[in-house]
Order: structure tokens, then sequence, then C-alpha cells
């Protein structure tokens, strides 16, 4: 677990920061203060030279490069969250120089032999965030009575922003008066939240449990819950994780997530994104036979577009599609949809 007065360097060598997603999320949101990134690719680079509106940091070419620090984040997950051999040497170094270690991947580092011993002779943690709870069971199918309303953030394929957009949509509601929290499903979100549970290492009867446990524990705090989605309905390696987050947190609304420009599934470019306003019906559909919902609003990642007027233009195309409002959280404004969550 990261402390909030912490200072950390990120991992995201040759990533960042277009496939760091966890790296770059740190930056936005996290209360923990990043210290460098690690990019033997960009080093001797800025974190400015690359992104904008979040904390300024020096990008270096490994962990001997870095700044006294906490801790050492592993902030990239390649597809199937194995660990790169090439990135032993940096954590190495972070553990000899007594840093935590926090790591998303699928592989636990904690079950390393070499970095356990290293990390036990040295006295430091290693926090494998995707090691879920032990005591998870199936759903009760009780999600939809909570208090709380409850948003699920859905997408049209994987890496589509959907943590972003959680994490904005709950600035937005908290700004306008609202007890609203975000529900952590993914490595990014735990990491930055400190708490939650990681949807997509659950045995697969127990996705849905989980899914409904972290509803019904937020919800007893808080009036809106935004839960971070995972993966795609569509996708042919993740759809099953988006369907049981779908099932198991009964939402009352969604909000589905896009990237513009996406016209292939990120990763497996032989598969075509369906047309986007079949995404509605698509995840309507599923949800009502457990419970009903709808798509209230649309985020629509715009990154890729080079100005403002092609990207306003693009977000009132996505709106028209999805039949909802919409805007790019990060570009825009969460709060143009934020009415439409309560």
């Amino acid at each position: 677990m990261l402390d909030d007065d912490d200072r950390v360097a990120v991992l995201a060598h040759e990533k960042f920061p277009e496939r760091a997603k966890t790296a770059v999320g740190i930056l936005r949101y996290a209360d923990y203060e990043v210290a460098a990134v690690l990019d033997r690719q960009n080093a001797g680079d800025r974190v400015a030279d690359h992104l904008s509106g979040v904390p300024d940091a020096p990008v270096v070419a490994s962990m001997s490069d870095a700044p006294a620090v906490d801790a050492l984040v592993i902030g990239i997950s390649p597809i199937g969250g194995g660990f790169d051999e090439s990135w032993r040497p940096d954590v190495r170094t972070a553990v000899e120089r007594g840093c935590d270690v926090a790591s998303g991947l699928h592989h636990f580092l904690g079950e390393d032999e070499e970095l356990a011993a290293l990390a036990a002779d040295h006295g430091v943690d290693v926090w494998d965030v995707r090691r879920p709870p032990a005591d998870l069971t199936v759903a009760e199918g009780v999600a939809r009575g909570v208090d709380a309303d409850v948003v699920l953030t859905v997408g049209t394929d994987c890496s589509t922003g959907k943590m972003t957009t959680s994490m904005e949509l709950v600035r937005a509601a908290r700004d306008r008066g609202v007890d609203a929290a975000m529900v952590p499903t993914g490595q990014t979100g735990i990491m930055i939240e400190g708490w939650g549970t990681p949807i997509d290492r659950v045995v697969s009867d127990f996705v849905a449990g989980a899914a409904e446990d972290l509803v019904v524990r937020a919800a007893a705090d808080h009036d809106l819950l935004v839960v971070e989605g995972q993966g795609s309905i569509v996708h042919p390696a993740y759809s099953a994780v988006t369907c049981g987050l779908l099932h198991g947190t009964m939402p009352d609304r969604l909000v589905i997530c896009h990237a513009a420009g996406r016209d292939a599934i990120h990763g497996y470019e032989d598969y075509a994104v369906p047309p986007v306003e079949s995404y509605v019906d698509r995840y309507e559909s599923l949800a009502a036979p457990v419970n009903e919902t709808r798509v209230v609003a649309g985020a629509l990642n715009t990154a890729a577009l080079g100005d403002d007027a092609a990207a306003r233009e693009a977000v009132d195309a996505y709106a028209d599609a999805v039949g909802a409002p919409a805007t790019d959280p990060i570009r825009f404004d969460a709060a143009e949809v934020v009415d439409s969550l309560c």
C-alpha cells in the first residue's frame, strides 16, 4: 500500500505516455508525488513534454538515475500482464535502495524467487495490486437494492478512458455537492484510491460477486457511486470481465466511453470496432435480464484529434450516435454530462 505522502518513481519503459495507462493515471490523480518516470526511450525529457495538466517530473533511463523515492510503481501492463525481464534491473535497484514496489501485473513480484528474497533482505514491501481477496464468492443479486445511485463506465473497447472518465465524473459530482465515490476495479484505480478489487484477476464464478461486494461496501458511505469499468462487451479477450461487472454492480445508469478514430480492437486489429450506436442496445439488452439500465452519457477520448474545434465536432457526433449528452472529460469538462448521473 502506498501512503499519500510517498514519493514514487513510475516505470513506463518504451510506453510513455500513450501505452502507459497506469503511469498517466497516477500522474493525473494520485495524491502521492511522482518524482520521476522511467522510460529509456524518452530519457532526458520532462513529463510536461508529453502531457499537460499533470505535475511535472523528469523522465530518466533507469532506477539508478532516479532521485530518492519511497517506492517504485510498475506503471505499464502489457497484454496478459506479464513481467518484462528488461525491468528486473530497475526493480532490483529499487529494492536495494530500500524502496517498496507496487505492481499491477498478473505476474506477482512477491512470488518471484529472486525479488521476494531481495525484498525480505532489505525489509521492503512488495504490493501485488492484482492479488484478489481470498474470501470472494458468488453474487447474491443485492446490488440493485443499495441506497446509492450506481453508475458504471463501459466501453467500445479496452483502453478507451473508463478509469479516467470515472475519476472525472466523481470530481465533477463532488463539485456539485454530491457525495460521490469512485469504485476501483483495476490496478490503476486501486493504486490511486487505496482500495478495490482487481476484477480481471478474480475466478470467473466470483466476478459478479466481487463487483457486488464493492458496490455494497461503498454504498454504505456515499450517495453516488461511479464504478470503474473494464474491457468491452465485444472484446474477444476481455468481454467476460465486462459482463461480470455489468451484472454484479447492477448499475442504474451507464456512461459509454470511446476513443476517437479507433476502428479496430486494441491488440486485436483483425477485429473491427462495431458502429458506436450499436453499443447502446448491446449493453442495455445484456443488463436487462438482471437489472434494467440505460446509457445516459458518453465520454469520448479525443487525444488523437489535433485541435479543440475538431474535438468538439467529434464529441457532438458521438453524442448523436449514443443518443445522450457527451464530452471529452479531459479536453473539455465532465461537468457537461454530470447532470445525467443522478
